[in-house]
This record gives C-alpha cells, structure tokens and sequence, in this order.
C-alpha cells in the first residue's frame, strides 16, 4: 500500500520540481510499505533467470554489468537494469494506485504517457552512474516537463552506491555529455565533465521511500562497496502529447531508443491502464 498525501505535500511537489526555482526534486519518505518493493525484486529476479535459461522475456530488455570479471552465484547477480517493466502486472499496479497518480498529475497535469521504465540492480562490486542529465536521453518535443519516479527496493546508502543530486540544476539547460571513458562502463554511461558538482548532496533512503525529479537535474550514484544489492525501481512520465524525434544514427536517420516503451497513462486526470 501507498501513502496518501495531503494537498499541501503535493503543492510542495510542484513547486520543487519548478524550472526556474526549488532543487528539483522531493523525496516521500515511506511511500509505501516494503512488500511493494519485494514483489517487484522478485519479478525481476524472474526475469533475469529466465534470460539467463535462454527463454524469450520480450518486451523485456536485460542489460548485464559490463566491468570485465564481474562475477556472481545467480543470473541476476550479473545484471544492471532490466528495461521496459511499466506493462508487467506488479509495475503496472503501483502506476495505478491513487496516490502515485496524485504525485505524477501534480507534476504533469491530467494527461501523461509513461515512456519508460528501469530496474536497477546495482549488486555488490557494480560501479556507480556518472554525472548526467536523464533530457540528454531524451530527444523529445517538447523537451519539458519529464519527471522519474525513483522508488527504493532496498536501503541506499554511501556504501551501497545512493543517489546524489546538485540541487537547482534543473535550471539548467542540458549540459554537454562525453562517454563513460571507463573500460567496460555500462550500456549507455555518459558523464557531465564540465560542471562544478561541489553542492551536491547525497539521498540517503528507506525500501519505501519515493524520489521525483526533474529531467534536467544533475545526478549520479556512486559504487557499490557494500556486500548487498542497492535495488531501485524508475518510471519515466511526460505529458500526453510529447514525440520522441530520435537521435541521428551514423547513416543520418532519426533512431528511437530501444529502451523506450510509449504507454498512454493519464488522462483527464484518470489513470487509463
């Protein structure tokens, strides 16, 4: 079950992810109880086993760790995310729930499409996310308002990799983005080399606790020292209406990410799935 949250907090949501003001970002501390959270580690446990058997998981993408040597006991062990979630019953019946449809309107408005959606596994050993901005991977008109909703499966902490956020960078416009220079950095590690990030603050949660922020804010999670996975769960929302453009291939022509699965979500304030 989710926590049902009072005008004022929803009020506050808004004016915090403003373009032109707040930090970009509010967090929910116990959203929701820790079954939410254990139910969908073990669908994804699930998935990953099942790729790992050779069987079909479609629509389904599962992306492993790629540091050279990264080693494991189970099939998830070795993975990082599992893409393209939102349309499996136990995402799906989170994205449905009263109070996270509250979080996303009051972001968005009354009518959004939920575009994307990751697990994150982040086990022990798995290296951190560089700086970046999420709009750097998305080639949308228009370009704004896009939110995540960054659920905490498991405790983050400094040890297991958190999240860490420069607060009023949403301000910002999208900044220059290189490539991970790490060998063997992850399927689509880019990094922001051009910013002052000495501002930057950790988010320390609780399984349960919820994360919305804007598309433009800077952030990054660091490696995983711990001996235990650091799990997340994010759903990527944007208004009703907004087209992915694609990003020129090598050839010129306008390529969609293959990670993105376009789901209408809300509308009229009504959640429609």
């Amino acid at each position: 079950m989710t926590k049902r949250l009072t005008v004022g907090a929803l009020d506050g949501l808004a004016a915090a992810l403003r373009e032109d003001s707040g930090p970009g970002y509010r967090l929910f501390r116990g959203f929701a109880g820790p079954t939410a959270g254990r139910a969908m580690l073990e669908d994804v446990i699930s998935i990953a086993r099942a790729a790992a058997e050779g069987l079909d998981v479609a629509p389904c993408l599962v992306a492993p760790e790629s540091q050279e040597g990264f080693i494991g006991d189970n099939p998830e062990d070795l993975v990082s995310k599992i893409f393209k979630l939102h349309r499996r019953p136990v995402f799906l019946d989170f994205l449905r729930q009263a109070e996270v449809r509250d979080v996303v309107t009051a972001a968005l408005g009354a009518d959004v499409d939920c575009f994307l959606s990751q697990f994150i596994f982040k086990n022990p050993g798995a290296w951190g996310q560089p700086w970046h901005q999420d709009s750097y991977y998305f080639p949308f008109e228009p370009s704004r308002p896009i939110i995540g909703l960054w659920f905490a499966v498991t405790e983050a902490t400094l040890e297991n990799g958190c999240l860490h956020v420069l607060p009023g960078s949403q301000r910002e416009p999208v900044h220059a983005h290189v490539p991970d220079q790490r060998p063997g950095a992850n399927y689509g590690y880019v990094e922001i080399v051009d910013h002052d990030m000495s501002a930057s603050q950790p988010c320390l949660l609780q399984p349960g606790d919820l994360m919305v922020f804007d598309s433009h804010l800077m952030h990054r999670s660091t490696d995983n020292v711990s001996s235990g996975i650091r799990a997340a769960m994010v759903w990527h929302c944007c208004r009703a209406g907004t087209r992915d453009k694609g990003n020129a291939d090598g050839a010129g022509k306008a390529r969609r990410s293959p990670v993105n699965d376009w789901m209408p979500y809300i509308r009229d304030g009504r959640v429609i799935v």
